[in-house]
């Protein structure tokens, strides 16, 4: 994965699975053990260690401290993203007055800065500071030995309580000839230093689109293959539409309702015979990136043997994240159907409080009562929070706002997308938001702040808003459903009042 072995990655090693790193001499009994180095492990121990109360506690990691977010997820995804965005804003330019000719893409460069900024972070997830938090750090492979023991690198670790955060990975689609022609995954494509000249990106899904668009920017020739009638599916789907158009207009070539019939090695390159609605043709890549979802990491762990229940998408947990074994606790990738490190860090949060702080009656949190956003860094990006129109129990109205009626996205130059809020019927309260514009994701927070603090939608037309921002935009839905509340009868008395006042 941490490939090549320049003095950034040799940084980066060295932070997060030391090659000298000696396992510590365990205690006789831990209060918690961790299982996973990933956002939701290092939030449990690093926020149990805060509490200055003396815990004995212990974290495992198989590989790298950081897990998929430092290492091959948001933090290397981004950087890419970054540089591609400028190749778009340049392309763009010229709609701007601006005509900026023979575009030169250092790809080289590129993975250099993102591995120079990974391993300058990577010190906040590094097993010295853990050690230096007073948690004993285990790197090897934990495997339950019974409800109260974990055996890791031949070590028996005896614990009250633990929780499982050992993460996900991507999935390896079951497509004939694809293991023996070889395939990218996010653990291993941002380990290149050359440009794919054509790269196949199997999966419309957020990582897949992501990547392909980056990628396009940054020079290759990208076909997207995507199984369903539209990438990203799940999102809403205008905003899915408006990504979709994106993508054609940037020349990125989408195949959908596609079904990959097998992958092969020929002289030409990887070459992929697809089958469609309308029929079966082959395209030849130099590389094929898989981003058709992710799978928990439940081998080795052992769990059959002290009875907590599992399926293929995880642990099974509660709304408080506990197993089966309630002692046992689970967050994160292992057992959510939220993959975001946001997610992680407060399902974190609801361990600590959990397993710590409710057996002495000081309350218990739920997974449940959380109000996740999230956000597709595509450009424009795609940000949502709460529920989806087609999800409601309830009758709803909407609120739409094209971006082209924001005075700061038409200056920008960045009509392309809206602001859509989803209101329950006959009120202000907010049930739901999608945002598409080029900072959804900066945007999405206010909504996300209104909701978990149950502020209508009324009273953020009193927010004053700098002007011109983008986020007016939200402002001017506010103002819409004010508009809405005027009755013809309100209407009537207005136009006698204003005729009486003249």
């Amino acid at each position: 994965m941490m490939k090549p072995l320049d003095s950034y990655n040799q940084k980066l090693i060295a932070n997060v699975h030391p090659i000298d790193w000696e396992n510590p001499t365990p205690k006789t009994e831990y209060d918690l053990v961790v299982i996973g180095g990933g956002t939701a492990g290092l939030v449990v121990a690093a926020g149990s260690a805060g509490l200055g109360i003396g815990l004995k506690i212990a974290l495992i990691e198989k590989q790298y401290m950081g897990g998929d977010c430092l290492n091959v997820g948001c933090v290397p995804s981004k950087c890419l993203i970054r540089s591609a965005r400028v190749v778009g804003e340049v392309q763009d330019g010229q709609n701007l007055g601006i005509t900026a000719q023979d575009i030169k893409i250092d790809f080289a460069k590129v993975m250099e800065r993102m591995r120079s900024i990974r391993s300058d972070i990577s010190h906040h997830d590094s097993a010295q500071r853990f050690k230096d938090l007073g948690i004993d750090v285990f790197f090897g492979e934990a495997t339950f030995v019974d409800r109260h023991t974990i055996r890791v690198a031949d070590t028996n670790l005896k614990f009250k309580k633990a929780t499982i955060a050992a993460g996900a990975r991507a999935v390896q689609p079951n497509i004939p000839g694809l293991a023996a022609t070889g395939f990218l995954t996010n653990e291993t494509i941002f380990s290149l230093t050359e440009c794919p000249n054509r790269l196949a990106v199997i999966g419309g899904g957020p990582i897949g689109c992501e990547l392909a668009q980056a990628f396009h920017r940054l020079g290759s020739e990208v076909t997207l293959i995507h199984k369903n009638a539209q990438i990203l599916d799940k999102e809403d789907p205008d905003a899915a539409a408006i990504i979709q158009s994106q993508f054609k207009q940037e020349g990125l070539g989408i195949l959908l309702n596609a079904t990959i019939v097998n992958v092969e090695t020929t002289p030409a390159g990887k070459q992929l015979t697809i089958a469609t609605a309308n029929q079966t043709q082959t395209i030849t890549v130099d590389e094929i990136l898989i981003g058709a979802g992710r799978q928990p990491n439940l081998e080795g762990l052992n769990l059959d043997a002290i009875g907590i229940a599992y399926n293929s998408k995880g642990v099974l947990v509660n709304d408080y994240l506990q197993t089966t074994q309630t002692h046992i606790y689970a967050a994160g990738d292992i057992c959510m159907d939220w993959k975001f490190t946001h997610a992680a860090d407060f399902a974190a949060r609801i361990v600590i409080k959990n397993a710590l702080f409710s057996p002495f009656g000081l309350g218990k949190s739920k997974l449940s009562n959380l109000i996740m956003p999230w956000v597709t860094y595509t450009s424009p990006e795609v940000a949502h929070v709460g529920i989806y129109e087609s999800q409601a129990q309830v009758s709803t109205t909407t609120i739409t706002i094209p971006m082209s009626a924001v005075d700061r996205a038409i200056t920008d130059g960045e009509e392309n997308g809206f602001i859509k809020i989803l209101l329950r019927e006959g009120s202000d309260e907010i049930l739901g938001a999608t945002i598409v514009a080029s900072h959804a994701g900066e945007m999405i927070s206010e909504i996300t702040t209104a909701m978990v603090h149950k502020i209508g939608l009324g009273k953020l037309a009193s927010v004053i808003h700098p002007y011109p921002t983008q986020a007016d935009g939200i402002r001017k839905a506010a103002d819409a459903y004010r508009k809405t509340l005027l009755t013809d009868r309100t209407r009537k008395l207005l136009k006698v009042l204003t005729q009486f006042s003249n």
